[in-house]
């Protein structure tokens, strides 16, 4: 403000935290949670990698007992999330003409920026590194990855590289879980079949055909292209993802911050339009969980190795 700044009105910065929410594949599925106090979110959670008897729930056990007999003692282990808000934040710079159209002004704002926060958001949930930006789902210690099929040719997918990540993905999770594709692998999916005898049958349809459900499914789950998505053969260019285990935070009752000036570009008869965002997020699980019974692992997020 003493540089001669002033915030943007309320609505227009409403309006872009809305399309950013509306454009984003990815960020509306995430679990949200504001934060309401200073910029840090501390969540606990119980830390269990396995369902073996003395491990659930991070140690808890139960016993049969006999009457009067004793009960040996167990409790739960505990972990905790600390996440510290990040920045999301863009700038743009409009020239006295522009300026003069208002409506056009924030109709253009709104949809630069709104996009962009909204592919930087989906982007960051999926390949984040964490070092001032969320971390990614790609990165998680918790994620499984699947090997491709013993003589599997490069830059493939086949029948049974979905049956094996269906296999592998955490059950109760599945009914809230997509697939996230590269578009470019949808020619792979059409033409992916399951042998029968001397011949086979194709296992993927797009959305019956042309018409009916607004998106393709896989074992009965959408199936969403996302630019994001690594490119065909490569690790992340099919996954098999409960958005829900992953937690975002945001600056509570803040949305996104549009501030501008006239001293920036003052020479170029330019204002200064800058936007902020304060967000962060990081997978819920930290490791796979190993089942009770067998040693694969499982998880909320499933993806296919590389098919080099």
């Amino acid at each position: 403000p003493s540089d001669g700044g002033f915030l943007v009105g309320e609505t227009m910065s409403k309006e872009i935290l809305k399309r950013v929410y509306d454009s984003a594949v990815l960020a509306g599925r995430c679990r949200r949670r504001p934060v309401t106090v200073g910029e840090r979110y501390v969540q606990n959670y119980i830390d269990e990698s396995s369902r073996a008897t003395g491990s659930r729930m991070g140690g808890i056990q139960s016993y049969w007992i006999p009457e009067a007999g004793t009960i040996t003692p167990s409790k739960p282990k505990l972990g905790q999330i600390d996440l510290k808000l990040g920045k999301l934040a863009g700038m743009y710079y409009a020239t006295d003409e522009l300026i003069a159209d208002a409506a056009g002004l924030e109709s253009e704002i709104n949809g630069w920026f709104g996009d962009d926060f909204a592919w930087m958001l989906d982007d960051a949930i999926l390949n984040g590194t964490g070092a001032g930006q969320p971390s990614g789902i790609l990165g998680s210690n918790a994620i499984v990855s699947v090997a491709k099929e013993s003589g599997q040719s490069a830059n493939t997918i086949v029948y049974e590289n979905i049956i094996k990540m269906w296999a592998r993905a955490w059950a109760r999770g599945r009914s809230n879980s997509v697939w996230l594709i590269n578009q470019n692998i949808e020619p792979e999916l059409f033409t992916m079949a399951a042998t029968v005898g001397t011949g086979g049958v194709p296992v993927y349809l797009p959305a019956n055909g042309v018409s009916g459900s607004p998106y393709s499914t896989l074992m009965g789950l959408p199936v969403l292209a996302v630019e994001q998505a690594s490119t065909l053969g490569t690790k992340g260019d099919i996954m098999l993802v409960d958005l829900d285990s992953y937690l975002l935070i945001d600056k509570a009752n803040e949305g996104i911050k549009g501030a501008e000036s006239i001293h920036v570009a003052f020479t170029s008869d330019e204002k200064a339009f800058r936007f902020t965002y304060r967000v962060n997020g990081q997978p819920i699980w930290q490791s796979a969980l190993t089942p009770a019974k067998g040693t694969a692992t499982l998880s909320p997020f499933v993806t296919l190795n590389t098919r080099a």
